[in-house]
C-alpha cells in the first residue's frame, strides 16, 4: 500500500476555553522517545501536547567557545568572532563583560546604556583570542550570537564567573523565602564568582545549593583547562544534550511523571536525577512496550498535524499560523462559528478559545522573536480587558520570558518571545527547493525516519526482510555514507533492507513491503560483481557541491568512484561491490557517455 505523509493534512484542534477557576493543577507528564540519530520529547498536560522539542544534532547554545576575533566594526558597535562554526558569531558591545564592576545583574555594575557607550575598537582587535557563550544558534543567514558573560547553569543556581552579585528568580515571589535564599546565597558565594539562585531553588536547603555550587565550581575549572589545552577557534565545553537539560531544567516537583524508552537512556536519566533529585527518581518510568511510546500516548499525530497553517478550533473557528524571519504573524477567523446570543459575544468567545490555543502554540513550535497576533475585533473595551487579562494569565504557564503589548487600534497584540535558536519548525523541515521558502515540506531525514518507525510498527509481520521505495534524496539518507545507516538499521532491525528510488513519488511519499529474502532477492537482484551496466550521474541529495551519485533505471542507488566529471550524462558502470540497497562502481567506456535529457 503506498503511504503519502503530507503536512497539510487537515487537522481539528481541541482547545479549552477560557475557565475563571484559579491555580488550576493540571496533570503534567514528560514523554522521551529515544533513537540512535534522534531524541524526541513531548511534555503532556492532561494528555495534551503542549510542548515538543527534537535534537538530531549537538546543540551549540550554551556552548562555550575560544575564539579568535575576525573583524572590528566601529560603525555597528559589534565585532565578528570565529568560533570554528559555518559563519562567525555576532558579538556586541555591550555583551562584552567590563573589566571592573562585576555581573551585569549587579546594581553595583555597569548600567546597559552605559556599556553601549563603549567603543568597540578600545575593547577588542583583530586577532584577538576571547571566550564567549552562545546566547542565540544560528538561524537562517545570521551566525550565532555571543557573550562574553559565561554563565554555568546547573539545577538549582546558576554560578558566573568573574561576577559578584547575588540574584533570586523573579518567579519566587514570596518575599520571606527570597530573603531567605538571598542570605544562603550569600554563604555559599565562592570569591569571584557571582549567582542567580533559580526558580527550582525554593525550599531547598543550604547543603543542596552548596553541592550544586562545587560542581559548577569544578566544571568551571574544566572548561579553563580545556582553553588552556585548546588552540582557538575551539569548542571548550558543550551544552549538555536535550535529555540532560530537561532533567535539569524541567523535571521538577510539578511533573507528574517521565517516560522514557529506551533501557540505556533510562539507566543514564536515573543516575543523573539521583545526583540533582533524587527525590523525584520514583517519578521515572521505563516505558517497555512493543507499540511506539508516541503511538501509545498519540503524541504522532499531533506532530504531524504541527506544522499545519491552519488550525482549527472546536468552535469552528480557526486560527493560521504564518512563520517568517522577521515575525510570526497569528491571525483569527471566526469560521465557522456561528454563535448563540449576540455577535460581542461569538467575537469575544472565539477570542478567549483563540488565545488558549495561540499560546499553546507558542510552546508547542517554540516560536520566537517578534509575533504579532490578529485577534478579531471588539468594540468593547470591557471585552478587550478581558481578552488581555485572559491571554496575559495563560502566557504565565509558558518558561520562555515574553513580553505583550497593548492591543492598538488595528486589534493587534504584539509579543515577543525570547528565542534562543531554531523554532521546531525550522527544526524537523526544510525550506521548499520549488518554492524558495514560500511553503516547508518534510526534511529528507524527517522523511527517513517515518520509514524508519513504519518499518519498526510492522516488525510483527511474517518474513525477514522489506522493500522499501521512497523519493531518491530519501534512499541517500536512509543509505548514510558509505552504506553505514541502512547497515546499522538492518542490524538494529534484524531485518535485510532492499532500498530503491522511485523518480515518481513526491518528497514525502514512500511504499514499504515486507517479504523474504528470496523473494526480494530473485525479483531485484539479478546482479553480479564486474557486471557493466548503464546509470544516470547526478548530484547528491546529501552533498550537492561534491559529491555525484549514480542512479540505475530501477532506482538502484550506485557510488561511483571519481564520477564527478561525468555529472549529468548516461554511462557505463562496473560493478565492484554489490550490496542489497546499493552498489560501488567504476566508470568505463567514458567516450560512450552521453548528456541527460535536460541535464
Amino acid at each position: 500500500m503506498r503511504k503519502k505523509n503530507s503536512f497539510s493534512k487537515s487537522r481539528s484542534n481541541s482547545s479549552s476555553q477560557g475557565s475563571s477557576k484559579p491555580a488550576q493543577k493540571f496533570q503534567t507528564e514528560i514523554i522521551v522517545n529515544c533513537s540512535p540519530r534522534e531524541t524526541r520529547i513531548a511534555m503532556l498536560e492532561d494528555g495534551k501536547l503542549q510542548e515538543y522539542r527534537v535534537e538530531r544534532e549537538e546543540r551549540v547554545v550554551g556552548s562555550i567557545f575560544k575564539g579568535i576575533v575576525q573583524n572590528v566594526l566601529p560603525g555597528m558597535d559589534a565585532a565578528f568572532v570565529d568560533i570554528g562554526l559555518e559563519r562567525n558569531a555576532f558579538l556586541y558591545v555591550a555583551d562584552i563583560l567590563p573589566e571592573e564592576g562585576g555581573h551585569d545583574n549587579s546594581p553595583a555594575s555597569i548600567k546597559r546604556s552605559e556599556l553601549r557607550r563603549r567603543k568597540i575598537k578600545d575593547l577588542l582587535r583583530p586577532g584577538q583570542e576571547i571566550m564567549v557563550q552562545v546566547t542565540k544558534g544560528p538561524r537562517g543567514t545570521k551566525g550565532a550570537r555571543v557573550t562574553t558573560r559565561i554563565a554555568l547553569p546547573g539545577r538549582y543556581v546558576v554560578l558566573m564567573p568573574e561576577g559578584s552579585h547575588v540574584g533570586v528568580s523573579r518567579k519566587i515571589e514570596d518575599r520571606s523565602e527570597r530573603e531567605r535564599l538571598r542570605k544562603v546565597g550569600d554563604a555559599i558565594l565562592p570569591d569571584g564568582f557571582g549567582l542567580i539562585l533559580r526558580t527550582e531553588c525554593e525550599q531547598r536547603t543550604s547543603s543542596e545549593l552548596h553541592a550544586d555550587v562545587v560542581f559548577l565550581q569544578q566544571l568551571w575549572g574544566q572548561v579553563l583547562q580545556a582553553a588552556k589545552r585548546l588552540k582557538a577557534p575551539a569548542c571548550v565545553h558543550r551544552d549538555q544534550t536535550l535529555l540532560y537539560r530537561t532533567i535539569r531544567d524541567i523535571f521538577g516537583d510539578e511533573i507528574d511523571r517521565l517516560v522514557i524508552d529506551d533501557p540505556d537512556e533510562y539507566e543514564k536519566v536515573n543516575l543523573v536525577a539521583k545526583v540533582v533529585a533524587p527525590q523525584l527518581v520514583d517519578k521515572i518510568e521505563l516505558y517497555d512496550r512493543e507499540r511506539p511510546v508516541f503511538d501509545q500516548y498519540e503524541i504522532e499525530k499531533d506532530i504531524d498535524r504541527l506544522l499545519n497553517h491552519k488550525v482549527v478550533l472546536k468552535s469552528g473557528a480557526y486560527l493560521v499560523v504564518d512563520e517568517m524571519e522577521a515575525l510570526t504573524a497569528i491571525d483569527i477567523n471566526t469560521g465557522k462559528m456561528v454563535g448563540s446570543t449576540s455577535l460581542n459575544e461569538t467575537i469575544l468567545k472565539a477570542n478567549l478559545e483563540a488565545a488558549d490555543e495561540v499560546c499553546r502554540q507558542l510552546r508547542l513550535r517554540d516560536m520566537g522573536g517578534i509575533i504579532v497576533i490578529d485577534f478579531i475585533d471588539m468594540e468593547s473595551n470591557e471585552d478587550k480587558k478581558k481578552l488581555m487579562d485572559h491571554f496575559t494569565k495563560k502566557l504565565e504557564r509558558d518558561r520562555a520570558r515574553t513580553r505583550v503589548g497593548k492591543i492598538s487600534s488595528l486589534g493587534l497584540i504584539e509579543i515577543t518571545r525570547k528565542r534562543t535558536g531554531e523554532s521546531v519548525t525550522e527544526a524537523i523541515s526544510d525550506v521548499c527547493p520549488t518554492c524558495e521558502g514560500r511553503g516547508r515540506i518534510p526534511s529528507q531525514e524527517t522523511v527517513s525516519l517515518w520509514i524508519e518507525r513504519d518499518i519498526r510498527r510492522r516488525l510483527n509481520e511474517a518474513g525477514n526482510a522489506f522493500f522499501i521505495e521512497c523519493h531518491p534524496a530519501v534512499v541517500e539518507t536512509l543509505i548514510g555514507a558509505d552504506g553505514e545507516s541502512v547497515e546499522d538499521l538492518e542490524h538494529d532491525l534484524n531485518r535485510a533492507l532492499y532500498v530503491r528510488a522511485n523518480f515518481d513519488f513526491q518528497f514525502d511519499e514512500y511504499e514499504i513491503t515486507s517479504g523474504t529474502i528470496q523473494e526480494f532477492d530473485a525479483a531485484h537482484m539479478g546482479l553480479r560483481r564486474a557486471q557493466v551496466m548503464e546509470c544516470n550521474v547526478r548530484s547528491s541529495n546529501l552533498d550537492a557541491a561534491t559529491k555525484v551519485v549514480g542512479w540505475t533505471d530501477l532506482g538502484y542507488y550506485v557510488e561511483l568512484i571519481d564520477g564527478d566529471k561525468y555529472l549529468g550524462n548516461r554511462v557505463k558502470v562496473c560493478l565492484q561491490d554489490i550490496r542489497r540497497s546499493y552498489a560501488v562502481a567504476d566508470v568505463i567506456l567514458s567516450g560512450s557517455a552521453r548528456p541527460l535529457a535536460g541535464a
